[in-house]
């Protein structure tokens, strides 16, 4: 079985006397998926050896996989951030956030999935031999809060994602969600010998205002089959 890490994303929330600035900063399994314009999850042929690749964010691909590709580890850390002007700051509108993510086309046929810096790429394939049927699971695991060094805290819950994909008209395969405050929790599945992709886009809910200071934390992805 070929199988990426876990990936994670690690979140970095700065704050000072004149505004907050929040950046999510984290490795991240990668894959970029689409199939066709309307494509976001693709069916696989089934064969050997079982295999299981995640992404998020930069990845490492050899060619596509409708071309024969094959995965690779990336220990890339990407970066999410957004800068909240003092004038807002804690008012309640969500500020969005931007990516130092590259990744943009899918590794099954290298269509154009995503858009950055406003988007991070999650995908991902679960190949098996034909016998098994059960779905991978996609998983967070995610801190309580984002810390600083004076030992202030964010709650994870501030931060949400948006999902979609260039060309996609149905329901995302790792849909739209916000991080718990601490825990495991679902974000996604893969059928079995299927390809799977979507385009997050992240921001941070600006409805409470934090000291001055730096916060971080780190979110780790993990694709787990039968």
């Amino acid at each position: 079985m070929h199988a990426n890490p876990p990936s994670s994303r690690a979140p970095v929330v700065r704050t000072d006397r004149q505004g907050l600035r929040r950046e999510l900063i984290g490795a991240a399994l990668f894959v970029v998926l689409s199939g066709t314009a309307s494509a976001y999850t693709a069916t696989l042929t089934a064969a050997s050896p079982q295999a299981v690749y995640l992404q998020v964010g930069v990845g490492s691909f050899t060619n596509t996989y409708l071309n024969g590709g094959q995965p690779g580890n990336n220990t890339t850390v990407n970066k999410v951030s957004a800068t909240v002007p003092a004038g807002v700051l804690g008012n309640g509108t969500a500020q969005t956030m931007t990516t130092d993510s590259t990744a943009t086309q899918s590794y099954w046929d290298n269509y154009t999935f995503c858009s950055v810096p406003g988007q991070v790429y999650i995908g991902g394939f679960y190949r098996t031999t034909g016998a098994t049927t059960t779905a991978a699971l996609v998983t967070a695991t995610v801190p309580t809060a984002l810390t600083d060094a004076a030992g202030d805290s964010i709650p994870f819950s501030k931060i949400r994602w948006a999902s979609s994909g260039n060309g996609d008209t149905g329901a995302q395969p790792f849909p739209a969600g916000t991080f718990v405050n601490g825990g495991v929790q679902n974000v996604g599945s893969m059928s079995s010998n299927t390809w799977n992709e979507s385009c997050w886009a992240f921001s941070y809910l600006n409805n409470s205002i934090p000291p001055a200071g730096t916060f971080t934390g780190t979110v780790r992805y993990t694709l787990s089959s039968p």
